[in-house]
């Protein structure tokens, strides 16, 4: 079906193989034995309809010669019974060609349904942890049920009073992203929830903290306890062990247009916009550079991060390149560990053991498309359109934020979030960052106070909800942000994605 008219009736439309080179990344990393690098991944807009894009390989062109805005034309390649469109150089000569814009959001933010919030229902009462490292060997399920127990007496409260489980993305997802989900918990601690849910297409992975809030505000539950755990580590560890599988056509989902280019990670797709962004507005590496060192600063205050060491710009700069522009410091770290939260109904919570932390508003809308290479090129998507979206729920504004937790699965998410949320104007974030100490402790705007992602470990979103509650209880320690009472939190890391926003005064 056509998305913009809604039109059915297909048929084939011969186009002239030509088009612009919109977002590219120089692969250096090994994903598979079958496509050893380097190599160029690209995302090419036909000049028949922009709108309308291929992830591909580039071909027979030096890398010193790549620019998003260049001409190139198609170039069949056969790989078995297939003929892959793969683009060089364009036979005419021109080099330069017009990138398409991305759409504006602000057109289809809707406001707010009713003029109640189901945020003013809810509060977070407890925080739980387990054990978070490299490779800890560790049963995933043990994990979750040490990180939930932690969750429930921090709050103040026994495993009789849970009555609905929350996780993402369930109990199907495969390596190392699960440990069974609600099915596993609850054969584990019989809670006999009265709600429950496990879905990985949500606002990102804080959409399971939200289908929990709207499960309490809407009278089926008292107290939901939410969990995320990984065991990434441990289970390439385990897989590295064993022979690579012989090689599988895919088909039939997303990854049937990217994997035969060997666009295989996040962090070549992610890496395609931040080229465009690079483009379009001048960004440079040392904008990212300034996330990486900010955050692993903050990790050296922050005993449970795994990555604490110092870090210097020189260091960033020096680390071996991914997919550029990123290298390995732009990267999170794979980690084992579960992270669990207590979601209460507000007239519970201030009876509770710890003051609760207060749901001010929540961002979840969709604008951009849910695609990685159709819909928006300059930033990660879906971040412009759940920030919108948070800022139509509450008087707040960006400048009464205190700390920003913000997802960081690459530097370039972080900055994307930066610039949707509008602690700064859209292109504007390699400017805002100039000063590292903007994002610092004492900063206008403390960042990623724990380590995020980046140094503290991929806990998948669920790290930056736990650090929020941390900063506005004044828990924080050394890394505390003085008189924290506003914090906004991010998760998602692609498509879709949604953010938050915490108080702990009303």
């Amino acid at each position: 079906m056509c998305r913009s008219c809604g039109s059915s009736e297909l048929e084939i439309e011969p186009v002239s193989g030509q088009g612009v080179l919109v977002g590219f990344t120089v692969n250096a990393h090994a994903w598979t034995p079958a496509l050893p690098p380097p190599y160029v991944i690209g995302i090419v807009a036909i000049d028949e309809d922009p709108r309308v894009r291929l992830t591909t390989n580039i071909v027979d062109m030096p890398t010193g010669e790549l620019t998003v805005g260049r001409r190139v034309e198609v170039r069949f390649e056969n790989v078995d019974d297939v003929w892959l469109p793969m683009f060089t150089n364009a036979s005419d000569g021109a080099r330069e060609g017009a990138v398409p814009e991305d759409e504006a959001v602000g057109q289809w933010v809707r406001p707010m349904a009713r003029p109640d919030k189901f945020e003013d229902k809810v509060a977070l009462t407890g925080i739980g942890m387990s054990r978070v490292g490299r490779r800890l060997g560790v049963d995933p399920l043990s994990l979750t049920i040490e990180a939930c127990r932690n969750a429930v007496r921090d709050a103040g409260l026994t495993m009789a009073d849970i009555d609905g489980l929350s996780t993402y993305p369930g109990g199907t997802a495969a390596g190392g992203h699960s440990e069974g989900g609600v099915t596993a918990l609850e054969e584990s601690l019989p809670i006999r929830p009265t709600w429950i849910n496990g879905a990985g297409e949500t606002p990102g992975q804080g959409g399971s903290v939200v289908a929990a809030m709207l499960a309490v505000a809407a009278g089926l539950c008292r107290h939901v306890l939410c969990f995320r755990t990984v065991w990434e580590s441990t289970w390439a560890e385990r897989v590295g062990r064993r022979p690579p599988p012989s090689p599988s056509r895919v088909e039939g989902d997303f990854m049937s247009w990217r994997a035969p280019y060997g666009a295989l990670s996040a962090a070549n797709w992610i890496a395609m916009n931040a080229s465009n962004h690079f483009h379009r507005y001048g960004t440079t590496r040392a904008a990212l550079g300034t996330i990486a060192v900010n955050a692993r600063r903050n990790a050296g205050l922050n005993p449970h991060a795994i990555y604490r060491a110092p870090m210097t710009m020189d260091d960033y700069f020096a680390a071996r390149m991914i997919s550029s522009p990123f290298g390995l410091y732009d990267c999170d770290v794979p980690c084992d560990g579960s992270i669990a939260l207590v979601v209460s109904a507000i007239d519970t919570a201030l009876d509770l053991r710890h003051p609760p932390v207060f749901v001010e508003a929540v961002g979840t809308q969709v604008i951009d498309r849910i695609s990685w290479d159709q819909g928006a090129l300059s930033h990660e998507p879906q971040t412009q359109g759940p920030a919108a979206h948070l800022w139509t729920r509450t008087s707040l504004k960006p400048e009464d934020v205190d700390v920003a937790e913000l997802y960081d699965g690459f530097t370039f998410n972080c900055l994307s979030w930066i610039e949707a949320l509008g602690f700064c104007g859209i292109g504007e974030a390699g400017d805002f960052l100039s000063d590292p100490g903007r994002i610092a402790l004492d900063g206008e705007l403390p960042l990623n106070t724990f380590g995020g992602q980046l140094s503290a470990g991929r806990t998948h979103g669920y790290g930056f909800l736990h650090e929020a509650v941390v900063q506005l209880r004044g828990d924080g320690n050394e890394r505390q942000v003085a008189g924290a009472r506003v914090a906004v939190v991010s998760t998602g890391g692609g498509t879709p994605g949604g953010c938050f926003l915490f108080t702990n005064v009303r």
